[in-house]
């Protein structure tokens, strides 16, 4: 007690005064979680229910199972040869151009064919494949199969002869490449029923479950009293 009759404040052992309310700890303070942002290139896994697997074990696919029948081997052949002929009674056809356009004209369809359009024509399998492309569809999504080792092996020999008939030409082996390429991606089992999305802006898309980010990019910005 002072002669004044002051009371004195107590000081901590290090000297300095303790603070109720300070905020140097910041450890009571909430942390915020931020939706995440627009993401150029989404992926999303198709997943199928149990339903839908009992479907397509106990129905007859005829929009896939046509794959593996005689003579659907020899029809890719046949139509590579056919478009060859029609090009080269094209007047002033020259091989590397018409070996280039056949080349890129059976990359389109078998694409389009085999890994843009989804589902089947029929109503027999109660929806199973709706999300499945044909390439999934066949022999029930196996890989390494017989068919899918010929649909695989078909492009990579369109690819060669072109090469060889455009004479190694730079700009159009680059040309074929990519095309060939861009064909023989979805073929990877790595990349078995992944659908990539671009310029996907908001929350999850749908079928892809998301969560916020645990980590806060910047803290909340304080509420100003009007």
């Amino acid at each position: 007690m002072s002669s004044g009759g002051a009371s004195l404040t107590p000081r901590n052992p290090s000297g300095s005064s303790s603070k109720v309310n300070g905020s140097g700890s910041g450890g009571d303070r909430p942390k915020s979680h931020r939706k995440r942002s627009s993401s150029i290139v989404v992926v999303q896994k198709i997943e199928q229910s149990q339903e839908e697997l009992l479907d397509q074990a106990a129905g007859f696919n005829a929009n896939a199972d046509w794959v593996n029948h005689k003579g659907a081997w020899v029809i890719h052949v046949v139509l590579i040869l056919l478009g060859k002929i029609l090009l080269d009674v094209v007047p002033g056809m020259r091989q590397d151009a018409s070996w280039t356009i056949v080349n890129l004209g059976y990359i389109a369809i078998s694409y389009l064919m085999f890994h843009h359009v989804t589902g089947t024509p029929f109503e027999s399998n109660a929806g199973a494949y709706d999300q499945l492309t044909l390439w999934e569809q066949i022999d029930e999504g196996a890989q390494y199969t017989p068919a899918k080792k010929w649909l695989t092996s078909v492009p990579i020999g369109v690819f060669l002869i072109s090469t060889h008939y455009t004479k190694y030409n730079l700009g159009l082996f680059a040309l074929n490449f990519g095309a060939t390429f861009f064909v023989l991606l979805p073929k990877l089992p790595l990349l078995h029923r992944l659908r990539f999305r671009l310029f996907s802006s908001g929350g999850p898309p749908g079928g892809i479950s998301g969560t916020n980010s645990p980590y806060p990019s910047r803290p909340n910005t304080p509420a100003v009293p009007y």
